[in-house]
């Protein structure tokens, strides 16, 4: 008896459709410029971080992040805070990678403080060291609405980043939320 994958099948289709195409088969995307950008996230990061919350001192946290790349398009990044966060234990997800068709870079984030799932689009400076993130989620201030945030990672160098989220108010102002500097393991 023989177990029939789904994998199986799929590969078994796209075979297929390769003969039939003939030499007119679709070409395989290969990565560009943008992706080959994002490799520079890839390795062992150590971060500080200070969280600002109004009418309080910051919150100061250490932890590790751990970014690895998905083929050539994509890298997705793990961090672990040893500190809390608001006396919680704090991890998360980012993945990060480029749309051609948008122009735009790409992201999510999933972390073990919500149940929220953001997702950005963004871009370079013309420096080609700061990639600014756009996107929406839950207003810090009042639940259930929703605030606009940028997220900045700007690439002091090889072993070197800083990223900034703020939060806009309700008056258009952009105020810091978090401000993590990554140094590289060595």
């Amino acid at each position: 008896m023989r177990t029939i994958t789904v994998a199986g099948i799929a590969l078994a289709l796209c075979a297929e459709a390769a003969l039939l195409a003939g030499p007119e088969a679709p070409k395989i995307l290969e990565p560009q410029k943008e992706h080959a950008w994002l490799q520079q996230f890839v390795g062992e990061w150590e971060a500080e971080s200070e969280v600002f919350m109004p009418s309080m001192p910051p919150m100061k946290s250490q932890g590790t992040e751990t970014v690895r790349r998905i083929g050539g398009f994509w890298v997705v990044s793990e961090c672990k805070y040893k500190g809390s966060f608001m006396n919680k234990a704090f991890s998360g997800i980012l993945t990060l990678g480029y749309d051609p068709d948008k122009k735009k870079y790409v992201g999510t984030w999933i972390d073990s403080l919500t149940s929220y799932l953001w997702t950005y689009q963004g871009a370079l400076d013309a420096t080609g060291k700061i990639l600014t993130l756009e996107t929406e989620g839950p207003c810090p201030s009042a639940p259930g609405k929703l605030s606009k945030f940028r997220e900045v990672t700007e690439f002091k160098g090889k072993n070197h980043r800083v990223f900034t989220s703020t939060v806009q108010d309700e008056d258009g102002k952009w105020i810091t939320m978090v401000n993590t500097h990554y140094r590289r393991k060595l």
